[in-house]
């Protein structure tokens, strides 16, 4: 019999259960240049971004951790290391989820955090990263760092577990593909009740952080495990939350958004489609989600190879054809280029 995995809920965002895989971020800005979180903040809502994770590394951040936390627009998670009068802390701000480590910090401060995240209901992530594996774990799993990675968690589960308390998000990371889906198949095997939270640590900047985190994270998703998810790169944060939606919309598991589907190009082509994709990016985001645009080079195959796509275009000898999946509906003008959003507002 399947275990159901639980929901969790941070303010108004539920996470597992029947809930989509969720999309999440991390500010890039420090705590303490306000208006610039703020401005990042807003960033990441107008790109969808649903979770909001920020480093709280000591108590002079309070005050600016209350004040984004009074402004936010996005739930916040604070992200601890060590110092559970942090973690205290930041409950008692107001933020309703906490990522810490419970097995290294002392236990009777433990049980104090645990109460207040009972009575406040807060969500607390745990996890091990590929930088936080033990020795100890690591002899323990014969030196296979995923299952080391594995036992980090398993440690960190019971701790809260023994403490009777169960809302909790889980993770298992590395910068290792390899690792990191091996420790998340033991997670989603072994504590399958519980929201996963999944990713691929120091993935890089783009282009390779974006390829090594699809090619793992897909790997993932594709067998049903990661209820939430970040794209970490060496890029702004915006990014992560774009590449965030067009995996899932690629897995076919959101639908957020408007996909652009195009050709490749080649000897026959009418159009500079890079440019054109580029142009009408903007024209087109405000779309329906889930739309899927083609821009195509060619009439010859244009309308065929993309006839899935609810509407498109591509070149032709005297202009542009637009098509609705797979059949020519108008022919324009390149210079209607600047208006297609009317036109494909129009037939859609």
């Amino acid at each position: 019999m399947l275990t159901q995995r639980k929901t969790v809920t941070i303010e108004t965002l539920t996470i597992g259960g029947n809930s989509p895989v969720r999309v999440e971020s991390m500010l890039k800005t420090p705590l303490a240049n306000i208006e610039a979180c703020r401005q990042e903040i807003d960033t990441l809502k107008e790109e969808g971004c649903e979770l909001v994770r920020v480093a709280f590394p000591d108590m002079t951040c309070l005050e600016p951790l209350k004040e984004i936390l009074n402004i936010s627009t996005i739930p916040i998670m604070a992200d601890i290391h060590f110092n559970v009068d942090l973690a205290k802390a930041a409950l008692g701000a107001g933020c309703k989820a906490i990522r810490i480590n419970p097995g290294n910090m002392p236990k009777d401060g433990l049980a104090d955090l645990i109460s207040m995240a009972r009575e406040r209901k807060a969500v607390i992530r745990i996890g091990s990263n590929s930088g936080s594996i033990n020795n100890f774990q690591l002899a323990r799993a014969k030196g296979n760092r995923a299952k080391a990675l594995f036992l980090a968690v398993e440690e960190q589960l019971k701790i809260l577990e023994n403490m009777g308390f169960e809302d909790i998000i889980i993770s298992s990371k590395s910068t290792s593909i390899g690792e990191t889906i091996d420790a998340n198949v033991m997670l989603a095997k072994h504590f399958p009740q519980y929201p996963v939270h999944i990713g691929i640590t120091e993935a890089g900047a783009l282009p390779e952080g974006l390829i090594k985190s699809a090619a793992g994270l897909a790997l993932l998703l594709a067998q049903g495990i990661g209820d939430t998810l970040r794209i970490s790169l060496s890029a702004p944060a915006s990014e992560e939350v774009k590449a965030g939606y067009a995996l899932l919309r690629s897995l076919r598991l959101r639908k957020k958004g408007v996909e652009i589907i195009s050709c490749p190009t080649c000897g026959r082509r009418r159009l500079d489609v890079p440019k054109v994709v580029d142009e009408i990016r903007p024209l087109i985001k405000d779309l329906p989600d889930g739309t899927v645009v083609a821009v195509m080079g060619c009439e010859v195959n244009g309308p065929r190879e993309a006839m899935e796509a609810d509407i498109g275009i591509a070149g032709a000898p005297d202009g542009i054809i637009i098509f609705k999946k797979g059949e020519v509906i108008k022919h324009l003008a390149k210079d209607d280029l600047r208006k297609i959003d009317l036109f494909f507002k129009e037939l859609l």
